[in-house]
């Protein structure tokens, strides 16, 4: 009886497959680059060592392109958009000396978030051009030049500019659209985000004409083979699910779009939160967790 248990058990161990990596396809924001993280970079990419992460996403913001488009806490902290692009640049060499250090230890992509702001269209190709990451994170935190996640206040302004909650989720996600369509990122990056300052936006998103852009945008993502961020930095503000939203994570499963986590850590303490929990999530709604990386940016 014992022989035949420990065969039994044997065989149940071979069927079972391993447990997924842990990755971040996007994550790494350091108090020394970020003026809203902390921690140094190199504190932080030793965390992910240390939790025995297999490869990390470094995608710390791109420079606001003028004053006007400056947060509220980088005015506060004297902050201008030249300091903050002599910044980036240190921020690339640094994530380009720890890519080299570590490389024995952790796959490390030095990459960048770009935004949506005026003047995107040329600043982008201008960061591409000069500091060559190895990807882009696409994401959308200004809507018409106002942030929607800097605080309840900058929201409230956006929702008033636009003329309502449901008008601002339509004008994110033609937004969102309109950046994937001209610059193919990599990583479409927490695709709700807009959800952010709305407790009815499990209502919100269904609504036909919302769901509608919604639809429209994973297919763009389907067609153009990007993989989706599964962003946990929600989850370490006490929402109860991450960004995306459980409706749209099965949308894009039916339609076979990767989807990544990425722990957008802000500091040691919030790296791999919640690590588990996105990927329990996405094995539950069937996505594969043999872990797509990345395409790599052409220059």
């Amino acid at each position: 009886m014992r022989e035949k248990n420990s065969l039994i058990i044997s065989k149940l161990l071979k069927n079972m497959s391993p447990h997924p990596q842990f990755v971040s396809v996007h994550g790494g924001h350091s108090g020394q680059f970020c003026d809203h993280a902390i921690d140094s970079l190199e504190e932080i990419i030793l965390r992910y060592i240390e939790l025995g992460f297999s490869w990390v996403g470094v995608t710390e913001h791109t420079p606001a392109i003028s004053s006007p488009l400056l947060d509220p806490g980088q005015v506060q902290a004297g902050l201008t958009p030249e300091l903050l692009l002599a910044t980036f640049t240190e921020y690339m060499k640094e994530c380009r000396r720890l890519q080299e250090k570590y490389k024995d230890e952790l796959t490390i992509f030095a990459a960048m978030e770009i935004e949506t702001y005026s003047g995107y269209e040329q600043f982008v190709p201008f960061l591409l051009d000069r500091f060559q990451p190895d990807y882009i994170v696409g994401s959308v935190h200004f809507v018409d030049d106002i942030s929607i996640d800097y605080s309840q206040k900058t929201y409230a302004q956006a929702v008033q500019k636009l003329g309502g909650v449901d008008e601002l989720y339509k004008r994110y996600f033609d937004l969102q659209y309109e950046m994937i369509e001209r610059f193919r990122p990599s990583v479409v990056g927490h695709f709700d985000l807009i959800r952010i300052f709305d407790a009815d936006y499990k209502t919100r998103l269904m609504k036909p004409a919302i769901l509608e852009k919604i639809r429209r945008n994973l297919q763009l993502i389907h067609e153009l083979d990007l993989i989706m961020d599964l962003n946990l930095r929600s989850l370490v503000k006490g929402a109860d699910e991450p960004y995306i939203s459980r409706p749209i994570l099965k949308l894009a499963g039916e339609m076979g779009i990767s989807v990544v986590p990425g722990d957008d850590s802000h500091g040691v303490q919030s790296v791999g939160g919640f690590m588990n929990t996105g990927i329990n999530l996405l094995e539950d709604l069937g996505f594969s967790t043999n872990w797509k990386k990345p395409q790599l940016y052409r220059y």
